[in-house]
């Protein structure tokens, strides 16, 4: 599938103001960014929307290792000169993304201490969420990960909206993000409904009160 748009472009939309340069795309929901194996010469931010990353070894099931949202850096262990992708990158919704080239990301880092620290305080924040989400898999029952992802893909922690409603996502899809089986996801979703902690109408709607479901209030 094609990316739908793109252009050159220097906006200040990094968090710190910070301009990032490189092409902007826009990618549709679940449109590939880059596949596990390719070579990797650029890093991503997400501007607007959200994407999974997977990865898949020796032939066993994909296991999903990450959602991002917007203000994310992703592809970014280029940096450290790993010539290949590690992982497979697919929007989760209609995305705007930011191509940053590595060889012009290294010269800016060079160049700008504003800039790597800048960079370097988002990649920690990024490695921090990655260990949160490892240590979930590791501790967390399978229908406390399936809420964790849910709010997740909410971000209702940042935003505080009264509901939040998802894009289209099929019950295998949730089973791969939170390492299960179709058929206990569409246990878990219903027991969801059923407490009035998510609902269904064009989408998965999402209520702050399926923090509950996490113990919290």
């Amino acid at each position: 599938m094609k990316r739908v748009s793109h252009k050159a472009t220097h906006l200040r939309d990094f968090s710190s103001g910070v301009s990032l340069g490189g092409k902007v795309s826009c990618y549709q929901q679940n449109q590939s960014i880059y596949t596990q194996g390719e070579p990797a010469n650029a890093l991503f931010y997400i501007q607007r929307g959200g994407v999974r990353l997977s990865t898949r070894r020796h032939k066993r099931p994909t296991v999903v290792t990450g959602i991002l949202g917007a203000g994310d850096f992703f592809g970014e262990l280029c940096l450290a000169d790993y010539p290949l992708r590690m992982c497979t990158a697919v929007a989760l919704t209609a995305s705007t993304i930011r191509t940053i080239q590595k060889a012009k990301m290294l010269q800016m880092l060079r160049k700008s201490t504003k800039t790597s620290f800048s960079l370097v305080a988002h990649l920690l924040s990024n490695t921090k969420n990655y260990r949160d989400h490892v240590a979930d898999l590791l501790t967390s029952s399978a229908e406390h990960r399936l809420a964790h992802v849910l709010l997740r893909l909410a971000h209702l922690g940042k935003n505080g909206r009264t509901g939040v409603r998802l894009p289209h996502l099929t019950d295998t899809l949730l089973a791969e993000m939170v390492g299960t089986t179709r058929s206990r996801v569409n246990a878990f979703m219903m027991r969801f409904r059923k407490k009035g902690f998510i609902s269904e109408d064009r989408g998965i709607l999402v209520h702050p009160s399926l923090q509950k479901a996490l113990g919290r209030q």
